[in-house]
């Protein structure tokens, strides 16, 4: 899957750095240093996304259509 994300990463008190994403939900990451922590944060994000479709997909019947849709 190919998208785009945003990610906020603020300094945390006590070193490092800590990142979210506003658009994915109890999405975070963080790191020692600022590249760690957007890794971290991607890292979130694919797994969140990742369990949420499966919950969905657990649900659906035999005969449901699932195509792939695109947003640019």
């Amino acid at each position: 899957m190919k998208a785009e994300f945003t990610a906020i990463i603020e300094a945390a008190p006590e070193g490092g750095y800590w990142a979210v994403c506003p658009e994915v939900p109890g999405a975070n990451g963080q790191g020692e240093t600022v590249d760690e922590a957007k890794n971290n944060l991607k890292e979130a994000i694919e797994l969140i996304l990742e369990d949420r479709r499966e919950d969905m997909m657990r649900g659906l019947s035999a005969d449901a259509i699932r195509e792939k849709i695109f947003i640019e």
